[in-house]
């Protein structure tokens, strides 16, 4: 079974499956009986203590999901040991939730994890009115940064430009390039929370993000799941601990930051994302709740870090990967780009409208990656009733993505890389509905403004550069990815020729 599989491969499996099984025998008595709810979404029959976690495979729950929704349909329920929580598949039913019905769906359930890192604060899973606020102000204040506008693409055309000095700096031999692609996606975020950049070879910032990338990939992790579903099994943890640990750390990071910035703050003169946000809370609170204050901030900083820099590198990394794996398809792409750009400059963001072809490729790059599969977790915010069924308040959902961009009847060859599916007979790009790596409705990204000019940019710069190729001896490029709560390239070494 799935879930025994997970521990019979770990060094800590007697002692944590002894301990699961007395634990949750004492939990099933205490508890109380949930009250039966009519008309709730149908779904497997949950077994004692374990609820429905022996059909899935917790590495890749997404896959499992998909399974299950061909027989109880696209919309259903699964029982994650004691908490049931409600399955949105396929494109239809998951816009209708997320976009038709948006108000009913924009709650973030009670996550063990996420609660712990993040105390409910933040931009990405605070609620209601703490949420709408919070969210309002930081896409108003991103737009003001640049978001959007000339003044941020010259910040990515300038980035991307050292990028590509440290690509030639290895002459064509291979190289690991995704601690260099986050850095620089990275930077473009640093560049707006505090007014500059990092070095790449700055001990600090590497730390950062490293230590975000690690959480990144934990916090997917199966033994942190079973701790999503069984909290008092955190201290059995190492994954868990780790992830307490490494936060600590970038708090204590970005507070060292803030305090600079706070030491310098002027209100008649504001010049980044985290000015702006001090501002705000002191406008609000004045000298009451100081440390609710900082943690306010410190964790919207912590939000927009860590967002502004996993998913935007990785669809980079995956990118490059992709063309290395299909070289006619990046032969094409350098093509379009030597036709409508040339050798002589920078590519710029008013390119895009005139190359189709690579356009089509950078958005098949996103689908297919498939990079938050799960979508970050949601919740009814009141009683409501959805396709013939009732889901009551604060019921966990899960607007499955993997099904929205695999979906059979949205794309011709969902499980294919196949740049087609965004382009019409005569090689113009097409939009499709069904596109949706950001998510959608009320907590759609933040950033996908900003997110896909560093993606066009990026992207474009370093094909106009180099080719890429695997290195001397690789034959077999694996596209399969390496699991965390995001989905990335396995390690991998890349050959950067220049053009």
């Amino acid at each position: 079974m799935a879930l025994f599989s997970l521990f019979l491969t770990d060094s800590t499996s007697t002692l944590l499956l002894f301990t699961l099984f007395v634990m949750l025998l004492f939990f099933s008595i205490i508890r109380c009986k949930p009250k039966a709810v009519t008309n709730f979404p149908p779904g497997p029959a949950p077994l004692p203590l374990i609820g429905n976690l022996h059909q899935l495979d917790l590495k890749r729950i997404d896959r499992s999901l998909m399974e299950l929704s061909e027989k109880y349909g696209t919309v259903f329920s699964v029982q994650f040991g004691p908490q049931k929580a409600v399955i949105l598949t396929g494109y239809d039913t998951v816009r209708d939730a997320l976009v038709n019905h948006a108000d009913q769906f924009t709650g973030r359930p009670h996550v063990p994890i996420f609660d712990e890192i993040t105390f409910r604060r933040g931009v990405i899973f605070s609620e209601g009115k703490q949420w709408q606020d919070t969210r309002k102000f930081v896409i108003s204040t991103l737009r003001g940064f640049g978001m959007g506008k000339k003044s941020i693409e010259d910040k990515i055309i300038e980035e991307a430009n050292l990028l590509v000095n440290v690509f030639e700096s290895h002459k064509g031999q291979p190289f690991d390039t995704t601690r260099i692609v986050n850095s620089a996606t990275s930077n473009i975020i640093c560049s707006i929370m505090f007014g500059d950049r990092f070095d790449y070879d700055d001990e600090t910032f590497i730390g950062l993000t490293s230590m975000v990338n690690e959480n990144i990939r934990l916090i997917g992790s199966a033994t942190v799941q079973l701790h999503n579903f069984y909290p008092f099994l955190g201290f059995l943890i190492p994954n868990h601990k780790t992830i307490i640990k490494n936060l600590q750390k970038i708090h204590n990071t970005f507070n060292d930051l803030l305090k600079a910035t706070k030491e310098t703050l002027s209100e008649n003169c504001i010049w980044s994302l985290s000015e702006a946000l001090i501002m705000r809370q002191q406008q609000e609170f004045g000298d009451q709740d100081l440390e609710l204050q900082k943690r306010n901030v410190v964790i919207t900083v912590t939000d927009l870090f860590s967002a502004g820099t996993d998913t935007t590198s990785s669809t980079i990394c995956w990118g490059l990967l992709i063309m290395m794996k299909y070289p006619e398809i990046q032969k094409k792409v350098q093509e379009e780009i030597d036709r409508m750009i040339g050798a002589g400059r920078f590519p710029q963001t008013e390119d895009r409208k005139l190359m189709p072809y690579t356009d089509a490729v950078i958005h098949e790059i996103q689908r297919f990656a498939n990079i938050v599969p799960m979508n970050l977790p949601h919740s009814t915010t009141v009683d409501t009733h959805f396709r013939g069924y009732f889901i009551p308040k604060g019921t966990h959902v899960i607007p499955l993505l993997t099904s929205v961009l695999y979906d059979k009847t949205q794309w011709k060859k969902p499980n294919e890389f196949n740049p087609s599916h965004f382009l019409d007979a005569e090689g113009q790009f097409v939009k499709r509905n069904a596109f949706m790596p950001f998510s959608a409705g009320g907590r759609t990204c933040a950033g996908e403004t900003l997110a896909k000019v560093e993606l066009f940019l990026f992207f474009t710069t370093l094909l106009q550069k180099f080719h890429f190729q695997a290195p001397p001896g690789v034959t077999d490029l694996d596209l399969t990815p390496r699991v965390g709560l995001t989905l990335v390239p396995k390690p991998h070494k890349v050959c950067a020729v220049p053009r």
